[in-house]
Parts: C-alpha cells; structure tokens; sequence
C-alpha cells in the first residue's frame, strides 16, 4: 500500500462519514431505524441486495473456490431465479400482511412461539456465519496486504478484524438501516469496479481467456461445473438438493436479505428491486470466482507465487489478496482495498442491523410492550455488540468444522441452519392445513437436528472423537444433509399438523390471499426475462467448458 492507495480509501471513508451524517439526521422512529421510513427506490433496493450477499467472504472465499475447486461453486451463485421468487411470490404476501421482520410474519401465519423460535435460530445463524466468515476474510486481506505495517501479519489481522467491526458499528448504530442502504449503493459500484479491473488485468497477465480455458481444462472434472455422482466433495445429485433450500432460506426468508424489500415505498418497488438484484446477481460468478481460476492459472505459469499448503496445492483463501498484492498498480490497488473493505463493512453493516431488528422487535418489545421508541433502538445496538462478540468468539473454531476453504464452510453451515426454515415457510405459504403446533415442531425439530450435525462435525474436525458410530454423521456431506433435514423437516411440520385442528387464516398464505402485485409493466416482465436467460446462458457455456 502506498500513499495513493491510502488517498483512495481515506476519500472513500469520507464519502460513508457524509452519508452517515446525513442518515442520522432523519432518525426519529423505529420504522425510521429498522425499515429507513420505508421510502427507498428499487434501484436502491436492488444494489443494497447485491452488496448485502457480497461481503469479504464471497470476494476472498468464491475466489479462493475458484482456484481450488473451478466452477462448481456456481451453483450457488447462480440463483439469481431465487430472487425472482421473492420479488414476484414472497414480497407481496410480506407486504400485505404488513410486516417489519420475518419472524413476525410467522407470528401472523401460526403463532408467537415460532416467531421467537425463528428469532433465535436467525441469530444463531448470523453468530456461526455472517459476523464470523465476514470479519474472518476481511482480516485476511489485511494481513496479506498489510503484513508488517502493525509490527507482524497476526497483528495486521487482529487489527483488520477489531477496526472494521467498530468501524461499521459506529455509522450502523448512528445512521440506521438508511445508513446502511444508501451507503451499500456507493459500495456496489465500488466493488463491481474494483473486481473487473483483478479480472481484465489478471486475463492480460495470463494471455487472454483461451490461455485460460487451456489450463482449467487440464484439471478435468476437478474444476468442471458438474462431477460425477461418486465425488468426494460435490456430486452433482447433492448439489441439485442443497443449494436450492439454501437459497429460498437466504433470499426468500433470511431477515437479513428480505429486510431490503420490506424498507421500499411499495410492493412495486420491492418487486422491481428484486427483479434488479436478480440481473446483478449473475455477475460474482464472473467477477469472483472467474478471476480465482485466473489466479490460479498465474500462480501455474509462474507469473505470481501464492502461498501453498504441506501438499503444494495452493490455499485458495490467500489468491485474492496475493493478486491484489501483486498485480495491480499504486491507486488501482487503493480502489480494490477499498472496495474488499466496502463489501465488509456492507455485510457487516446489514447483520447488525438486521440483528438488532430481530431482537428487538420479536423479543424485547414482547417482553416490553410499552417500552419507548428511544428505548427499542438503545436496545437493538447493545443487542448488535452481544452478536458481534459471538461472532468473534466462533472464528478459532471455524477451521474444524470445514477444511475446504472459507466459502465452503459458510455453504455446509448454511446447508444445516437453512432446511428447516425453508421447509416451514414454503409448507406456511403454500398449504392451508398446516398450523401453528406443526411449525413449530419441523422449526425447532429442524433445528436441533442440524445443529447436532453440526456439533458432530465440528467435534471430529478438531479431533475429540474418531473411529466410532458419529463417525459417519460426521463425515456425511453437508450437500445430502442439507437434503435429509429438510424431508425431515416436512415430515414433522406435516405429520404434527394433523395432530391439532384447523387454523383460521388471514390473508397470509399464496392461496388465500389476494397478494398480486399492483402494477406489473412490460419492464418487468422483460426483466424477468433476462435474469432467466442470462441464468441459463451461464450454466449452459460453462456445462461444456471442460
């Protein structure tokens, strides 16, 4: 980093410091706070989607997948057709029954205990995957860029990982969930900037895309978009399964991603938002994971040395940063600092949050039905800190529980916390029979199971059981877990159902209400479109690359 490089992240910061000062002006309610007034456009809500899902992790970690394990990671990405189920299903049931969180439209649809039963598991989940994985990467290019500036690369990662969770702290708490999306707006194009540019320079150095397609293409089914069904790490069978149920959780029913959709000035807006956020869904697959094959066909032709592991093979977390090291130049390497620190802070910015709405709203202002509107909100911040402190507190352990990079465990956990939600909502959505005692026994059942999963797992990786009968739970993949948990999960909410009478509905379920948008244009039918067809286009071109 040379003084250029800090020029450009220091004007960056400048920029956030002016719209925190101006957000915070604005703040005098809980909607205010939580939902930003509920008056953001859908072009707002479409980049705050996009920079929400791309945090450090998927800029360090999809990159480090790509050059490990090539395109199979795509398929996770890809699921730009997912959020065309939450602009054009799930968004105007949310909106009519006129809701702030997710865990209150399940109080609507069954009853109060599930919606603090999916309170707390959401928070779990942020605790074992957003605030960990986030801040973990993030610290990752500190220290890989930052080696000796604070004395030793270990202490360039503990202040990388301390700077920016009170960094993103202070303007989240100051300027609210419109701090939030405003400022993930600047940090989109920041981000998608800074990414295209590893990508034309790294294909440059390399020799064009042809050179590129020479190499992968010596990995063979290693690096291909489908493998076979006897693969160790990804079959394309539990692929199929898993990343399906792990993306209607994400995009469909995760506090953390709907929340966008809920602050817009209407169901219209929402829905185009999401129809938006779907068209640039499709690029990380072609700014992050490209350019981590591209990083790996370097490091093969010599032309940059990333750091290995005991059997050679390149640690796929370290290619990113070693590429922003070693490629770019003095100012364009300042923009794509800035940009990984955007994309952190982003991520960051919308788990604290969505953190303190979920606590807040579904569990203290049930506890505290007249606590003030000053109140909620002090409250939410200090529930931010508890959440951040677990968070970091989980990083050490994170390394038992995959060993396939920082991507991969973020996708197995997900894979074990997603099921049952996914299952519990499509079944509350789509079927009028199923009631309030049957969500909650898949929810809770789901969630027991899974984290016994991965209890199991992360016990083994660290070596406190072996040979034994939780060996084999242990060892089974979290693609066919993810599977098994969520038929499990359907057949406890199902079977528990019919076990206690009827529930009167509503208007909160697709069959029973009236949750069609109110204007749908050619535009966004033709968006749709494309957001099919580009989805369709990738899997198709990359299906025969190898």
């Amino acid at each position: 980093m040379e003084t250029i490089d800090w020029l450009v992240v220091a004007a960056y910061f400048s920029l956030l410091i002016g719209i925190v000062w101006y957000s915070s002006r604005r703040q005098k309610t809980s909607a205010d706070y939580f939902l930003a007034g509920r008056e953001i456009s859908w072009f707002v809500v479409g980049c705050s989607l996009l920079a929400s899902n791309v945090g450090s992790e998927h800029i360090v970690g999809l990159a480090g997948n790509g050059a490990t394990n090539g395109m199979v990671m795509a398929h996770w990405e890809l699921q730009a057709w997912v959020l065309l189920l939450l602009g054009w299903v799930f968004v105007p049931i949310y909106y009519r029954a006129g809701v702030f969180t997710m865990p209150e439209f399940l109080e609507r649809r069954f009853d109060a205990r599930t919606r603090l039963v999916l309170s707390c598991v959401s928070l779990v989940a942020y605790v074992f995957t957003k605030v960990s994985v986030t801040v973990f990467a993030g610290a990752l290019v500190f220290q890989t860029l930052l080696p000796d500036t604070f004395g030793s690369p270990e202490n360039a990662f503990l202040v990388g990982a301390v700077s920016t969770v009170v960094l993103t702290g202070v303007y989240t708490v100051l300027g609210g969930f419109r701090a939030v999306v405003y400022t993930e707006v600047a940090q989109t194009g920041l981000l998608l900037f800074g990414s295209l540019f590893i990508t034309l320079i790294g294909l440059a150095k390399l020799g064009g895309w042809g050179e590129l397609h020479a190499i992968i293409a010596q990995q063979g089914e290693k690096f291909a978009l489908w493998r076979p069904l006897d693969d160790a790490k990804f079959p394309w069978l539990g692929v199929l399964i898993a990343s399906p149920i792990i993306g209607v959780w994400y995009w469909c029913t995760d506090q953390y991603i709907v929340q966008r959709t809920l602050a817009a000035k209407s169901v219209d807006e929402a829905r185009r938002g999401a129809i938006f956020g779907g068209l640039l869904k499709v690029l990380p697959v072609l700014i992050f994971l490209v350019p981590g094959m591209i990083g790996y066909a370097l490091h093969q032709r010599g032309i940059i040395q990333i750091a290995t592991d005991s059997e050679g093979d390149v640690i796929g977390d370290m290619v990113f940063p070693t590429m922003v090291a070693s490629l770019l130049p003095a100012g364009l390497r300042g923009v794509v600092v800035a940009g990984v620190l955007s994309a952190l802070m982003s991520s960051l910015a919308s788990l604290f949050n969505s953190s303190a709405t979920l606590f807040t709203i579904d569990i203290y202002k049930k506890l505290s039905p007249d606590a003030s509107e000053r109140r909620l909100v002090l409250v939410g911040r200090l529930a931010t800190l508890v959440v951040v402190g677990l968070g970091l507190g989980w990083i050490p352990v994170m390394k038992f529980v995959s060993g396939g990079g920082l991507y991969e465990y973020l996708q197995s956990v997900q894979g074990y916390l997603a099921p049952p939600i996914t299952a519990v909502f499509l079944l509350g959505i789509f079927s009028k029979r199923v009631n309030a005692r049957g969500a909650l026994w898949g929810l809770s059942g789901g969630f027991v199971l899974g984290m016994a999963k991965l209890t199991v797992q992360t016990l083994f990786g660290a070596g406190l059981i072996g040979d034994g009968p939780l060996r084999p739970v242990a060892e089974l993949s979290f693609l066919y877990a993810s599977g098994w948990l969520f038929v499990t999960s359907i057949i406890i909410t199902i079977v528990a159902s019919f076990t206690a009478p009827r529930q009167l509905l509503v208007g909160v379920t697709g069959s029973s209400s009236q949750a069609a948008p109110a204007r749908v244009t050619w535009v966004d039918v033709a968006a749709t479109g494309a957001v099919l067809t580009l989805v369709l286009g990738i899997y198709v071109y990359f299906s025969f690359w190898i």
